[in-house]
């Protein structure tokens, strides 16, 4: 009969605990920061189509009736 093999489990240190916890703390910025990232490219371009309709709107002439 054969001994089962011994397996060796490290034990996590007090700074892999830390690192696990900025990395969840990090994901969660990095997906924050995109989100703003792309709340900024949504209202960019909101602000230039309304740019667009305002000068279509100011070059436009009264049409006579």
């Amino acid at each position: 009969m054969q001994a089962a093999p011994v397996r060796a489990i490290a034990i996590p240190t007090l700074s892999d605990a830390f690192r696990g916890i900025e990395s969840l703390l990090m994901s969660g910025a990095r997906r924050n920061a995109w989100t703003a990232v792309l709340e900024d490219r949504r209202r960019a371009k909101d602000r230039v189509e309304t740019e667009h309709v305002l000068e279509a709107a100011a070059t436009r002439t009264p049409q006579a009736t």
